[in-house]
């Protein structure tokens, strides 16, 4: 897609506004409106002015201007607005210098891929995450000085097996037994398809959709592997397609990663492949049918898994998923078709195209951007310095005996912990100026302050479960 083309197309389908869509640092949608008059060549040039010292995590108020400049590749019509919409991703440039911004988190996975390319190692970074989440119908939740709260709901939740529901049909799933039930029990059958269709006619490649293991609502929908920059665009639009194809329907839907206690959380298990020119780097004839450039890959992937978390799994609440018990992918191994490993080798097929590596730590809260580049970055650092991932463990790791897994390094229990890691382990993301010390530094001070110290200083409801008769 050129310029001419997106204005032609508003033309073909009688657009009336243009929705500007971009990136704050930690991760959300951002967005301005403009009527698709004011849409012209010059603008995909010299892009539009905003305020960047609003956005969080970026410019200070002295230093306020930023440009947004359109990508005319990733034009889509909107769904969901009523004036017809046509919404475009667009890049953040300094105003003055028209320096891609280093706070850009687009822009972070740009670099990557041109770091890629100049390493000599591939030209082409594939992803292909698995993001879940939860569909609820109902939530509230409040946090005050004298007191917090939330409360979930959901027509499915086992929770509500007695509820008077006039009628209670009783199909309500049971903990950890959500994966795969047909209809009636998997009540969102429908609502999954919608946002499935949604997609479709957006452009993006379904591979399937599905409800996961957890009660209440928990679901996945699969999107076809792409490029790094393209799959992080993607992810963004899956978001919200999701978000509103639910909240047509009267539901919510969140990608916390943990949501319910005493189930499943949701983690977004991500895919990667190298390509050099139409070869696969990571086939071979070693272990699971890898080369000893995915072997190497592995090997960065667990040295700087701690660091990854920082932003793979950027949340508080990322850490209440990583635990024991829960299908989580605690445990800084890598084996073939285990899933209880932090890496694991798919082998659905013997085809060397397919041959992949899945890094399971990651959850859906995640900036996709930052969390891709990250990846990818440890990767290349494992290849660059042929890092040995040790032997693979095959073996159901929770049924290890203690003193066996007691030689089985961990991931972080707390996102305190994760930005320690990354604090003291970030040189392999400042190659190439991908991860500037600017964005190291600025990330670790906004998780901080604003999550980790907010919610270390806040009472917590079952601290009074357990403490208020002392």
């Amino acid at each position: 897609m050129t310029p001419k083309k997106v204005l032609a197309l508003c033309r073909e389908k009688d657009v009336k506004a243009i929705d500007m869509r971009f990136m704050d640092f930690p991760g959300l949608w951002q967005h301005f409106t403009i009527p698709a008059a004011a849409l012209d060549e010059d603008v995909f040039e010299n892009g539009l002015g905003f305020d960047g010292s609003s956005i969080r995590g970026w410019k200070a108020i002295n230093e306020s201007d930023m440009l947004v400049v359109p990508q005319p590749e990733t034009a889509t019509l909107d769904p969901f607005t009523e004036l017809p919409t046509l919404s475009m991703i667009c890049n953040i440039q300094d105003p003055i210098t028209r320096e891609d911004y280093t706070r850009d988190p687009r822009n972070v996975a740009r670099k990557a891929i041109n770091y890629l390319k100049s390493t000599g190692v591939g030209d082409a970074c594939y992803i292909g995450p698995e993001a879940e989440f939860f569909v609820f119908d109902d939530i509230r939740f409040d946090q005050q000085p004298n007191g917090g709260f939330y409360e979930i709901d959901s027509i499915e939740g086992q929770w509500n097996r007695g509820r008077v529901e006039k009628p209670n049909l009783g199909y309500k799933l049971r903990y950890k037994e959500g994966y795969f039930p047909v209809p009636p029990a998997d009540q969102l059958m429908n609502l999954r398809n919608e946002m499935m269709q949604t997609m479709l006619d957006c452009g993006l490649e379904v591979e399937c959709q599905h409800h996961e293991v957890g009660t209440g609502g928990q679901s996945e929908i699969d999107l076809k592997f792409d490029k790094l920059v393209e799959m992080a665009d993607k992810m963004m639009m899956f978001k919200y397609i999701v978000k509103n194809v639910a909240a047509r329907h009267n539901k919510t839907v969140t990608f916390m990663p943990k949501p319910l206690f005493g189930d499943n959380g949701s983690g977004m298990h991500t895919h990667i492949s190298i390509w050099k020119g139409e070869e696969p780097i990571f086939a071979g004839g070693g272990y699971a049918g890898l080369s000893d450039a995915a072997l190497y890959a592995i090997g960065g992937l667990l040295k700087h898994a701690p660091a990854i978390l920082g932003f793979s799994c950027p949340t508080t609440n990322s850490y209440k998923r990583l635990v024991p018990g829960y299908e989580a992918p605690v445990n800084l191994a890598y084996s073939q078709r285990n899933r209880s490993a932090a890496i694991r080798i798919p082998m659905y097929s013997a085809n060397p195209k397919t041959k992949r590596i899945e890094f399971r730590c990651p959850d859906p809260s995640c900036n996709p951007y930052l969390s891709f580049s990250a990846i990818l970055m440890a990767a290349l650092d494992g290849i660059q310095n042929k890092i040995d991932p040790g032997e693979p463990l095959d073996k159901d790791i929770y049924d290890l005996a203690p003193e066996e897994l007691a030689n089985v390094p961990t991931t972080p229990p707390s996102l305190e912990a994760a930005l320690a890691a990354l604090r003291a382990d970030h040189e392999f993301l400042l190659r190439g100026d991908v991860f500037t010390p600017d964005v190291i530094d600025t990330w670790i001070w906004y998780k901080m302050e604003n999550e980790v110290d907010a919610m270390r200083l806040r009472p917590h409801p079952f601290e009074f479960c357990m403490y208020y008769d002392i």
